[in-house]
């Protein structure tokens, strides 16, 4: 199919990434299978790698704005790269494999539901970029740097969450900060973009490599990012400049509904393809020509 759509696809997920400081995965993703078809695999290992390049240019726009809170962002990062080798080791579990990546699917578009009515809570509280949760939130904040266990409640669910579904985590970090370190919203989405390059970095790697592995394909998924960053990095330079700039609550109303959008549709069309027996582990791709596709049939065999 023609390349435009995509590049145009990474336009918006760059948009989206720099704007709300989440990586761009859950719009990326999702457009993709619409694009080209279920490849939930190959999509996750592609979104890694853009995550890491929206990331860049929205974590200068927030160096800039003097955002960013160092020491915070420090001591979540070890934890999260942790987990998110963990999340990765679970996404390639033979559970997931085969036909059993509709599961995989059908967990992303829940995740997507999921964060459409949890977007949809806040936005009915009146919590719109610039605002802080209960209105003084930031005066409240205790002096220094968060302590470990506060942490754990962050980094831990972020980096999980980035490996299993291939995403930046911001979607996941934002709020937990929120909750569990007392941050304004500004400076959450800030510290989510800064931990974002870390992860999707070494999510990208190990994802990458799993799937090389599996499948044999080293570069489909990388020719596929390729595509997308460009117009990525251009859409996130942009999103997260209005991030400092604008009242957005309108933007933010239309993230959640294309979260929602997503995660009915991505949910639908994953439950109706669920397999009818137990996925079945993968095979490695060297090992798949030495299978017989029919047991009964001698005159196939790729090795004579």
């Amino acid at each position: 199919m023609s390349l435009l759509p995509i590049i145009a696809v990474g336009l918006g997920v760059g948009f989206a990434g720099g704007l709300f400081g989440i990586g761009g995965s859950i719009v990326l993703i999702p457009a993709l299978t619409e694009l080209l078809g279920p490849d939930q695999h190959r999509y996750q290992a592609a979104a890694m790698i853009v995550n890491f390049f929206v990331a860049v240019p929205a974590v200068y726009q927030h160096r800039r704005a003097s955002a960013i809170e160092r020491g915070t962002v420090i001591r979540i990062v070890p934890l999260a790269l942790v987990a998110v080798l963990i999340g990765v080791g679970i996404s390639e579990l033979g559970f997931f494999a085969g036909e059993g990546e509709t599961y995989l699917r059908a967990l992303f578009g829940g995740f997507l539901f999921f964060s459409a009515a949890m977007e949809f809570r806040r936005y009915r509280r009146g919590d719109p970029i610039g605002q802080d949760l209960a209105g003084s939130h930031a005066g409240d904040r205790p002096p220094g740097v968060p302590h470990w266990r506060s942490i754990v409640w962050v980094a831990i669910p972020t980096g999980i969450a980035a490996g299993l579904l291939g995403i930046g985590g911001g979607i996941v970090a934002v709020p937990l900060q929120r909750r569990f370190l007392n941050i304004p919203l500004r400076q959450a989405i800030a510290n989510s973009a800064t931990l974002i390059i870390a992860t999707s970095l070494v999510g990208a790697t190990a994802k990458n490599y799993a799937y090389a592995m599996q499948n044999g394909r080293t570069f489909d998924a990388l020719i596929l990012a390729a595509v997308v960053v460009p117009t990525a990095i251009i859409g996130s330079m942009a999103g997260s400049r209005l991030t400092h700039k604008l009242p957005i609550r309108l933007l933010k109303g239309m993230f959640i509904v294309l979260l929602l959008i997503a995660g009915i549709r991505f949910s639908y069309t994953a439950l109706r393809s669920l397999p009818t027996s137990p996925p079945q582990p993968r095979v490695a791709f060297y090992e798949e020509g030495r299978t017989s596709r029919n047991a009964t049939d001698a005159s196939w065999a790729p090795f004579p």
